[in-house]
């Protein structure tokens, strides 16, 4: 059985901790918005899509993916609605409902690449995550140009120390990182 708009929305609520209704459409988070003019739905439309019921449709724009999570938009409102949190709220579900477009994929793939190595590490390893995401989004798309240019990339960053092949040690309590990571039913 499929949700309801009513009940999309209500999640939607839950997981950004505001309230869908208090935006009365004034337009400052899209005019203080510095990726605005790249969004296929700004963020004040995303607001109306998701006052509307239109939650799907908003989780597949591909400007939740743009999004810089600066916060601008939320320190903006009058009505302190958390814009920005209900762009983070529609990204979970469009991660859920697997309802991303092929344009977001990439971005998907590397945000799951960096909480994989936060799961397993307790922080971030970056040659780790670059390799997994790599290797990952190789065999999505069978990309041998992308291999190749960061095969000539790698040398040029290693020789200006951009690069590190240190593997860090994991933080003393991954208890408490995979209790988190249980807690938040993140499948990865």
């Amino acid at each position: 059985m499929t949700k309801s708009n009513q009940d999309w929305a209500k999640r939607v609520e839950q997981i950004a901790h505001t309230r869908l209704n208090d935006c009365y459409q004034c337009g400052k988070c899209t005019a203080g918005c510095p990726r605005g003019d790249v969004m296929d739905m700004p963020p004040t439309r995303i607001m109306r899509a998701t006052q509307t019921g239109d939650i799907l449709g908003a989780a597949r724009a591909a400007s939740i993916w743009r999004c810089l999570s600066c916060l601008t938009c939320s320190a903006r409102c009058p009505k302190s609605v958390e814009v920005a949190s209900v762009i983070d709220a529609l990204r979970q579900i469009s991660i859920e409902t697997n309802t991303f477009s092929d344009e977001s994929l990439k971005v998907v793939d590397f945000q799951k690449a960096f909480l994989r190595s936060v799961r397993r590490n307790g922080r971030t390893n970056e040659t780790e995550m670059a390799t997994d995401f790599e290797a990952r989004y190789f065999f999505k798309r069978f990309d041998v140009c992308n291999v190749v240019r960061l095969g000539l990339l790698a040398p040029k960053m290693v020789v200006r120390g951009k690069m590190h092949f240190k593997l860090g040690s994991p933080v003393k309590d991954k208890a408490l990182v995979k209790r988190i990571f249980d807690k938040c039913g993140v499948e990865l």
